[in-house]
């Protein structure tokens, strides 16, 4: 039976299955891993490819007439093909490969460097991981450009009157995550690019917290520019996705320089290849494209709106047995969110109660997840985080709500 007619019917036991490393034990009990907003597990029809080029057509692409260098540049290209299709970009060559959203958002950061000037102004929201605030403030260093803040509030949602306020005919980039990686906020982003377009901005939305849970349409979104990494979609680390619209990518200059970005070069002058490849410098993780097509591939034979349903129906869970534990607070009440969840207990430090957690073989997020900002607004150091995918289930939320009471017992 095909993994996609196994899919037809959601049965998490069977989907568990197909995930090597949910079999082993952490610390003599077995693993309940909700740190997937840092990272997802990967099945094992994932693994399978990427064992699979290595061990029989491990070769360099692009470049050679022979057999394994041919395999390797079809299975390639066919993974851009599978990665344009789920994102319903126009063309192929509008995605290009990166090692993952932070290398897409530098990339893009870096080409507008040379379209801003003193005086322009960009936006960023007040909800952002560090990747998508550092490279615009190094961009705003190097060309004197303004960054504005869009707010948010106690609910950990963007104050969307505020940033009607702040666009205005010299915006000329807005960039927001999809997701926050801190509280699940799902933000409103048809509303931002719209608004953003308005006054003539560009849009770069940060989807590495969405697209384990949602299949964004960029042409529908009619977004400028969206990146994401595999590692958070059951494919694996180093590896990632921008896409841009063809006439935005057309106008970056390479970012980086080397083999396969050129077309010709001398001494005197280098002339730079056409898209794609313009911005793909060097030697790519060829197994890690392959393998985020069939990262792809397996999570749509689930379907997306089956694991939204369940991923709600597994946040709703926890979220009301949490909201039952004395002194616990959620940070992130949006009325718009995926399967994250952030909290203290009291004035415990999450470092602490982690490690206690950790002894007991769950695995759950501590710190300030790369968003600083965020904590200094609720004047916290950090938070417990647990992230669900598809393949947990209400009996590891039951264990980990009993672990978690144990571990304030002992800390009290």
């Amino acid at each position: 039976m095909s993994t996609i007619e196994k899919h037809i019917k959601f049965d998490v036991e069977a989907i568990r299955k197909e995930f090597p490393i949910l079999n082993r034990q952490v610390n003599g009990k077995p693993l309940i891993y909700f740190d997937n907003a840092a990272t997802s597990q990967t099945p094992q029809q994932v693994i399978d490819v990427i064992v699979d080029y290595y061990s029989n057509y491990n070769a360099n692409i692009h470049r050679g007439v022979h057999t394994l260098s041919q395999e390797a540049t079809d299975a390639y290209e066919q993974a851009r093909i599978k990665i344009q299709k789920h994102f319903n970009a126009k063309h192929t060559h509008e995605i290009i490969y990166t090692s993952g959203t932070t290398h897409g958002i530098n990339l893009v950061a870096s080409g507008f460097s040379s379209l801003l000037q003193k005086g322009d102004e960009v936006i960023v929201s007040g909800l952002e991981h560090h990747s998508n605030i550092v490279p615009w403030q190094m961009l705003c260093e190097r060309t004197g450009v303004t960054l504005k803040v869009i707010p948010m509030n106690q609910n950990g949602e963007l104050v969307l009157d505020d940033y009607d306020s702040l666009l205005n005919k010299k915006t000329k980039l807005v960039f927001v995550n999809h997701i926050s990686n801190a509280l699940g906020t799902i933000n409103p982003i048809e509303y931002i690019i719209k608004k953003a377009h308005s006054v003539g901005a560009a849009v770069l939305v940060d989807g590495a917290q969405s697209c384990p849970h949602i299949k964004p349409d960029v042409q529908a979104l009619d977004v400028d520019f969206y990146v994401c990494s595999a590692h958070k979609i059951c494919g694996p680390t180093g590896v990632g996705m921008l896409y841009g619209k063809q006439e935005w990518l057309k106008k970056l200059p390479p970012y980086q320089g080397g083999g396969e970005m050129i077309a010709e070069v001398s001494f005197e002058k280098t002339t730079y290849a056409d898209l794609p490849h313009k911005f793909e410098a060097g030697t790519p993780n060829v197994s890690g494209g392959i393998a985020f097509g069939a990262a792809l591939d397996y999570m749509n034979s689930i379907g997306f709106d089956t694991i939204a349903n369940y991923e709600n129906e597994l946040l709703v869970y926890a979220t009301k047995q949490l909201e039952n534990i004395e002194g616990l607070k959620i940070y992130g009440t949006a009325k718009e969110k995926t399967s994250v969840i952030s909290f203290n207990v009291g004035n415990i430090h999450p470092y602490d109660i982690g490690t206690i957690l950790d002894k007991m073989g769950i695995a759950v997020r501590t710190g300030h997840h790369c968003a600083q900002p965020i904590m200094d607004f609720y004047q916290i150091p950090g938070t417990i985080r647990a992230s669900f995918m598809f393949y947990n289930t209400k009996a590891e939320i039951d264990t980990f709500i009993t672990a978690l009471k144990k571990a304030v017992m002992m800390l009290s």
